[in-house]
């Protein structure tokens, strides 16, 4: 189990892979309200 293992975190980081021991950062999704700017307030 090592570098060249595909099942743990640090052989995931050798290959520049992804999976379930080495996740990706989710991006957070702007809600369509935070885009356009809706004032309501007058």
């Amino acid at each position: 189990m090592g570098k060249g293992d595909r099942k743990t975190k640090r052989g995931k980081i050798q290959r520049g892979t992804h999976g379930v021991r080495r996740l990706k950062k989710i991006k957070k999704r702007q809600l369509p309200e935070e885009k356009i700017r809706i004032d309501t307030k007058k």
